[in-house]
């Protein structure tokens, strides 16, 4: 039962993955997360006022238990399963890393000055905060969907759009890292 402890490689989540797309594709489901905030908006009734949340959501209570499970899920594993992280990152990364003020992840797939709670007292982290989550929005919003959406569901059944999504979200975060990132921090 170790096994279930480790970081999988990618031939066996990317092999649950497609079967999970298999089984969606039968049914006639695409899978996305951003697809859910239309409907926890649309639950709430905000259909009344705005057309575009005005549509039968429980037609996708399905895709609400996905979003329910990732929750516990990631709840169970962060709870219950946490081993000391096994990936390597880089050497490489963690100097470009310190060269901008962040510290290496000592164990951890993510540095603290990112993704700790001190984040949450510097004016400057919640207002990236703030405008990061707004740009995801909008742009999940005005790509039609977000990347696990378009990259996972609208590549299996072969989307011209989620094509140019992906290749949109591969540039875009390659301009953010290689020269937005660096006039951030």
């Amino acid at each position: 039962m170790n096994f279930i402890y480790q970081t999988w490689p990618w031939y066996i989540s990317g092999f649950v993955i497609g079967m999970i797309m298999l089984c969606l594709v039968y049914f006639g489901k695409t899978f996305g997360m951003s697809s859910n905030l239309r409907s926890l908006c649309a639950m709430t009734g905000v259909g009344k006022r705005v057309a575009f949340f005005d549509f039968n959501w429980k037609s996708q209570r399905w895709n609400l238990i996905v979003v329910l499970g990732a929750m516990v899920g990631g709840f169970i594993a962060v709870t219950y399963m946490s081993a000391p992280s096994n990936v390597a990152i880089n050497p490489k990364t963690i100097q470009q890393l310190a060269t901008l003020g962040i510290d290496a992840p000592n164990g951890k797939l993510l540095p603290n000055t990112l993704f700790g709670n001190q984040i949450f007292h510097s004016p400057k982290s919640i207002f990236l905060l703030v405008i990061g989550g707004f740009l995801i929005g909008f742009g999940s919003r005005y790509a039609g969907g977000c990347t696990s959406g378009h990259a996972i569901s609208g590549l299996s059944n072969l989307q011209l759009p989620s094509l140019k999504a992906v290749i949109g979200f591969f540039i875009g975060g390659l301009i953010m890292v290689y020269f937005l990132f660096p006039l951030i921090f």
